[in-house]
């Protein structure tokens, strides 16, 4: 399982480790980033399909906006947490798992196994088999 830890840009203290039991999407994105702010309706989607039934998003923003970020995610309603530290693709997550083209989205099961690197595809799809079937087999 990654190690993801940090404290959201609204306050809030996240710890990839303490949504163990949930299908948890790693979003790393931008606002600048034309595929990023493509994708958000259907990540929006997603989520408010199935985060009552135990699927959780954590957004890395890639962006030096933190005016940006707080604009997009409130007029895209995106509820979950995002981690910015101001730093563009230095920021921390981003150098420390290598990540080097965005948008990025990885999936962890339930029992905290990254499961694919590359959940851009058919998001809603990954994520109802994993809830479904309890995690990766």
């Amino acid at each position: 399982m990654p190690d993801i830890r940090f404290t959201a840009v609204d306050g809030r203290e996240v710890d990839l480790a303490s949504l163990r039991g949930k299908v948890v999407l790693i979003d790393f994105w931008a606002t600048w980033c034309g595929p990023c702010m493509a994708k958000i309706p259907n990540v929006v989607n997603t989520y408010n399909k199935y985060h009552e039934q135990g699927f959780e998003i954590i957004g890395i923003f890639f962006d030096t906006s933190k005016a940006s970020l707080q604009r997009v995610t409130q007029a895209k309603d995106m509820p979950w947490p995002q981690y910015y530290d101001g730093k563009g693709w230095q920021n921390a997550f981003g150098v420390k798992y290598g990540i080097r083209g965005i948008p990025t989205m990885w999936l962890i099961d339930q029992q905290g196994r990254l499961v694919t690197k590359n959940a851009r595809q058919n998001l809603a799809g990954q994520v109802e088999k994993l809830l479904a079937t309890g995690g990766a087999n």
